[in-house]
This record gives C-alpha cells, structure tokens and sequence, in this order.
C-alpha cells in the first residue's frame, strides 16, 4: 500500500521487458548467492539486491565508478579487500564481490540494530548518511521514520528492493511475465 513501492511496480508494468532481463541475467550467479546466504543465515531476500544494484551485470560500471553485481564504489571495495589495479578488479569477481557484500550487509545490520531497511540505506548512500538521518529524525530507528532524512537516491533505493522482492513473489497474480521465476521466495 506504499505509494513509493507502488509507484515502481507501475514502473515494471509499464517495462515489461525489465524482469525477465533481470532474470535471464541472475541465473548464472543466483545459486551461488543463495547458497551464501544460506551458509551465513542471512535474509534470503537478499539475492535480489543485485537485481536493483546492477540488473545482475557482473561488468557493470555506474557513472559513480561503482563496478560489479555488487555495485562497489572504489574505496569501498577496497574497505572490504577486494584487489583493484590496473589488470584486476576483485569487484567484477562474482564470487569474491558476493562475499564481501554480505560482509558488508552483515556489518552494516549489526550496526543498525539488525533492521535490515536501515542496513539497506547504509549500502547504498554509507551508514554515516543513515546516522545523520536518525539524529534529524529525533533518533528514530524504522526506514519509514528516517526516510525524508535521507538522500534522494536513499529514499528510493528501499522501495525499489521492496516493490522487486513483490514483483517476483507475485508474478504470475499481477501479470509481470517471468520465463521461470527463479526468485519465487518458498
């Protein structure tokens, strides 16, 4: 009933092309991250960061030089130790990228209380810009309280995981053609 994640689930009916790519994309690399999740017990939800990410790309640049599934910036990468010179960049390393990014969501949780809305935020604009976004709030700890606090790109980025995660769990009930539904949460 959120008008922002239904806002982008408009944007998948009006695209309909988009969730199929996406799928059609992730399946080389899905496994590999379920199963990581899966070892870690960590949300399983998870798997579709990269799908908001990078459209699951693995040499996915952003004009911000974030690289990889993952979408890494450079010293972020390099906080995480992935290898980045002139030959290699750990970050377009499927496997490599997957395991420091649920380094990373994992830390960031633990940082927020293990509200992984918040964890999300972090991942995408840095934990430091969530912690600002609690102190203007009057230290409220929810997404939704925090959310007018945060950068634009913030205060999408949520919703856009959100409406992603629903788009797939209820593919075939709100027409959103996908060949397989590999994503199919059950």
């Amino acid at each position: 009933s959120n008008p922002r994640i239904k806002r982008q689930l408009k944007w998948y009916h009006d695209h309909p092309n988009h969730l199929p790519e996406i799928e059609k994309r992730a399946r080389p690399y899905l496994f590999y991250i379920v199963e990581a999740l899966d070892r870690r017990g960590l949300p399983m939800e998870l798997a579709l960061l990269p799908a908001i990410e990078s459209a699951f790309i693995p040499t996915a640049y952003s004009s911000q030089k974030a690289a990889g599934i993952w979408q890494f910036m450079p010293a972020t990468g390099k906080m995480l130790g992935l290898d980045q010179n002139w030959w290699y960049d750990e970050r377009l390393d499927v496997i490599a990228a997957t395991e420091a990014a649920l380094d990373y969501l994992e830390s960031l949780a633990a940082q927020f209380g293990g509200d992984w809305e918040l964890a999300l935020a972090a991942y995408n604009s840095g934990p430091g810009n969530v912690r600002k976004a609690i102190r203007k709030s009057g230290y409220k700890k929810d997404f939704w309280e925090v959310y007018r606090y945060l950068p634009r790109e913030t205060r999408s980025y949520v919703p856009q995981f959100v409406a992603v995660l629903y788009a797939f769990e209820y593919a075939e009930e709100h027409n959103f053609f996908v060949e397989d539904n590999i994503y199919r949460m059950e």
